[in-house]
C-alpha cells in the first residue's frame, strides 16, 4: 500500500511498488481518458526552491490531468523563506492546505526533514546532489516500455556523474535488478562517488567498468544515459569552462552504437547531445519527458490513496 507513502529517493520504494507504479502508468498510457477524474477534489502544492522546467510542469500536467489541483511557487523568492521562515514551517502549513507535496530543493537532505515535518506525503522533486526519485521512476518506465524490463542490460553513465543526482538515484534504482552492467564514462573529476560505488554497487554485485572516451565503449551499450555537466553544482567557475564540454554524443559517435541502443538524458541539454541526434530513432530523450509525466500521474494516484 503505498497511500501516504513519503518518496525521498529511491529506496523508499521496494521492487514490487515500482511495478506497481508502472503498470499503472502504462495503463494510462493506453486509456488516459479513464484516469481524468481518479484525483477530482485532491490538491497537489509544488513548491520549487530552485528553478525546473519540465519537473515542476511535469507534476503539474500530472496532477490536472488526473482532474485534481495545483498550487505553489515556481521560485524561492515568492516563499516567506525570503523573511527567514524555516522549511519545517513552511511545510506544516502547506500540509495543511494540500493532499500531496513536490518539492525541489537545492540543500542536501531537505527534502527528509521535509517529510519530518509534513502532514500528507512529501515527494522529492530534486535536493542538490542527493536524489530525484521521480526521475528514476521516469527512467524506469521508459526503460521498461523501450527495452521490455529491468534485466541484463549493459548501461552507459556519461558525463557528470559526481554530481549528477539522476545517475546515482538510477544506479540504485537498477542494481536492484539481476545481470545488469554499468559502464560509468567521465573524467576524473567528475568520477561517481565512492559511497555509491561502496554501499550500493559492489554489495549487489554489480559489474562496473570506468572509461575515459565514450568512443570505447558505445558499441557494447544497451543504454546510454547522458547527462550535462552542471554548473550550479561547481564552487570553481574555472574547473566548470574546463570540463563542461568534455563529452558530446554526435552522429559520427551513433554509428558505433548498436541499433536497439537508446539514449537517455533527464534534461535539460545544453550541448552534450547534438541535435543532429534527434531524428535518430534511438535517441529516446523527449519519448522520456512524456513517460515522466505518466509515471508522476501513476504515482500521485497511489500516494494520494486514488487508486
Amino acid at each position: 500500500m503505498l497511500k501516504g507513502l513519503h518518496v525521498i529517493e529511491p529506496g523508499n520504494l521496494t521492487v514490487q511498488d515500482i511495478d506497481e507504479i508502472c503498470s499503472l502508468a502504462e495503463q494510462i498510457i493506453v486509456d488516459p481518458v479513464a484516469f481524468n477524474d481518479v484525483c477530482r477534489g485532491k490538491i497537489l502544492a509544488t513548491l520549487f526552491f530552485e528553478p525546473s522546467t519540465r519537473t515542476r510542469l511535469s507534476f503539474e500536467a500530472a496532477m490536472l490531468r488526473l482532474g485534481g489541483s495545483v498550487l505553489g511557487f515556481a521560485d524561492a523568492s515568492y516563499s516567506s523563506s525570503t523573511k527567514g521562515e524555516t522549511l519545517a514551517d513552511t511545510i506544516r502549513t502547506v500540509s495543511s492546505y494540500v493532499d500531496v507535496i513536490a518539492m525541489r530543493n537545492p540543500k542536501e537532505g531537505s527534502a527528509l526533514v521535509a517529510s519530518q515535518y509534513s502532514a500528507v506525503p512529501v515527494i522529492n522533486a530534486g535536493d542538490g546532489g542527493h536524489h530525484h526519485p521521480t526521475q528514476t521512476l521516469t527512467d524506469l518506465l521508459t526503460i521498461r516500455s523501450l527495452k521490455g524490463g529491468f534485466e541484463g542490460h549493459t548501461i552507459g553513465f556519461c558525463g557528470d556523474l559526481k554530481f549528477g543526482r539522476t545517475v546515482h538515484s538510477l544506479c540504485k534504482a537498477m542494481s536492484r535488478y539481476k545481470n545488469n552492467k554499468f559502464v560509468f564514462i567521465n573524467p576524473p573529476e567528475l568520477s561517481i562517488p565512492r559511497y555509491i560505488t561502496e554501499q550500493v554497487l559492489k554489495p549487489a554485485g554489480i559489474e562496473t567498468r570506468e572509461v575515459l572516451r565514450l568512443e570505447e565503449v558505445i558499441g557494447d551499450l544497451d543504454i546510454l544515459y547522458m547527462t550535462r555537466v552542471q554548473a550550479e553544482r561547481f564552487f570553481n567557475e574555472q574547473d566548470y569552462i574546463r570540463l563542461k564540454d568534455s563529452y558530446i554524443l554526435d552522429k559520427e559517435k551513433m554509428k558505433l552504437a548498436k541499433d536497439s541502443m537508446i539514449v537517455l538524458h533527464p534534461l535539460p541539454r545544453v550541448n552534450e547531445i547534438s541535435p543532429s541526434v534527434d531524428q535518430d530513432p534511438r535517441a529516446a530523450y523527449f519519448k522520456q519527458v512524456k513517460y515522466g509525466m505518466y509515471a508522476r500521474m501513476a504515482l500521485i494516484a497511489k500516494l494520494t490513496g486514488a487508486l
